[in-house]
């Protein structure tokens, strides 16, 4: 059996917190938030950990948390390049916005022969979410000629923000727990126990226990075959070559509409948490603080 991998999508800048968040301690000794998941992937299994990063914070990427983890873990590094392109596509002389987290997993192509998991850098996702995908792609299943992929799905309830709306992807699941479709929802508020969308002429109740998707996927290999062509697609049919992003749930989406590929909904009870506004950085840090109390992870997790 081959070595499952973990993908951390960790290019981007989040513009509504401002400046690098995945670099932004939060825990009791100093630590990020990919650090939890890393030490979360380790305990499910997982034995390579692979970073998608931009070329201008590498040096300080290897420096605040790469050079700690490479001892624990192996440890690649994967520069996402918006000029990396099929033959005969040039980036838009003014396209500075990253193409999106399909391209950052489609970067792997030919580094990466295991199955993987794929996550964001800036969320915290628990231990079970690690746990139930390490196993899926342990024996991911080979019955029919479909792709079987993985998804982690969330209860809404547990992946609102204290402070403000947020967009989430409300998945639909079928009687078999297969994914037939995510819908991605803005403006989803919190308020106690109750999930409500946010719209012009009020609000609008929302299960606040349904299941969502927050980019935490299992892939085999050959999803980065179906990537690669698919982008050229992407590419040739973009609305906006400005702004359009070529993006992971719409990939599998279409994937699923096709009748080539199932993705198993893998559910998962435990509370995410990340840094979408200033104010989530002190719930954050005691959050973890908590966690830390409750011994649920050491007070410096790779010393």
């Amino acid at each position: 059996m081959k070595n499952n991998a973990l993908v951390i999508l960790a290019a981007g800048i989040g513009s509504r917190f401002g400046g690098i968040k995945q670099l932004t301690p939060v825990g009791p000794g100093g630590e990020i938030i990919m650090e939890y998941s890393i030490y979360d992937a380790i305990r499910a299994g997982f034995k390579k950990v692979i970073f998608i990063i931009r070329k201008d914070i590498e040096k300080e990427f290897k420096e605040i948390i790469g050079d700690r983890i490479s001892k624990y873990i192996e440890t690649e590094y994967i520069l996402q390049d918006l000029d990396a392109l099929p033959e005969g596509h040039q980036r838009p002389k003014d396209r500075t916005k990253p193409w999106g987290t399909g391209q950052a997993v489609l970067s792997c192509l030919g580094k990466l022969d295991t199955p993987f998991a794929v996550i964001n850098a800036d969320d915290y996702y628990g231990k079970e979410g690690f746990k139930v995908i390490h196993d899926f792609l342990s024996n991911p299943g080979t019955s029919d000629k479909k792709y079987h992929f993985c998804m982690a799905g969330f209860v809404l309830g547990n992946t609102l923000s204290e402070f403000g709306s947020v967009t989430r992807g409300i998945c639909k699941v079928d009687e078999k727990g297969y994914l037939t479709d995510i819908v991605e929802t803005s403006n989803v508020c919190k308020d106690g126990s109750r999930a409500y969308i946010k719209e012009e002429d009020g609000q609008r109740d929302i299960d606040f226990f349904c299941p969502v998707s927050m980019n935490m996927w299992g892939f085999t290999p050959d999803f980065l075959g179906e990537l690669k062509d698919r982008f050229v697609t992407f590419l040739d049919q973009m609305e906006n070559p400005l702004k359009s992003e070529y993006l992971l749930p719409e990939v599998v989406g279409n994937l699923i509409k096709e009748e080539l590929a199932e993705v198993s909904v893998l559910h998962t009870n435990d509370k995410w948490f990340g840094v979408t506004y200033q104010e989530d950085k002190q719930y954050v840090i005691d959050s973890f603080a908590a966690l830390t109390r409750e011994g649920i992870y050491p007070e410096h997790l790779f010393p």
